[in-house]
């Protein structure tokens, strides 16, 4: 489905990119992948611990009754959710590489605006700026 257009900014001008160098470029892709690598290993040892959670609890469910069982379907969902969540972030972080390496990272998607560096130091793989992010949440 086809976003409709965002009306704020069709009178506005294009605000002129700035270019980054090479070497901040670089500097900016090394610590995005830096960060995916930490969060595939992290996705990959929360994935391991769930399998093996699973396998014990599956052997060890002789005499459980409905209250046992319910905490252990709580805990199974949690676990997941979990895995789910470190995975949305893995998927952040890919496209700020991507936005990278089209000459978007650092621009706001819905404004065109830059993303302040204090927000991106924060939040590395910020697609929106402070302004575009708050009237998100407000809605």
């Amino acid at each position: 489905m086809a976003k409709p257009a965002d009306t704020r900014t069709a009178g506005r001008k294009p605000v002129a990119k700035a270019t980054r160098s090479a070497a901040e470029t670089e500097k900016i892709r090394a610590a995005l992948a830096a960060r995916r690598d930490e969060l595939r290993a992290e996705y990959d040892q929360t994935l391991s611990e769930i399998t093996e959670l699973q396998r014990d609890r599956l052997t060890d469910s002789a005499g459980d009754d409905q209250a046992d069982t319910g905490t252990k379907t709580f805990e199974r969902e949690q676990e997941i959710s979990l895995a789910n969540s470190i995975r949305e972030r893995i998927t952040q972080v890919e496209r700020a590489l991507e936005r990278l390496d089209e000459g978007g990272y650092g621009w706001c998607e819905r404004c065109g605006d830059p993303i302040p560096v204090e927000r991106l130091a924060a939040f590395p793989s910020a697609t929106l700026c402070v302004k575009c992010k708050q009237l998100e949440e407000r809605r």
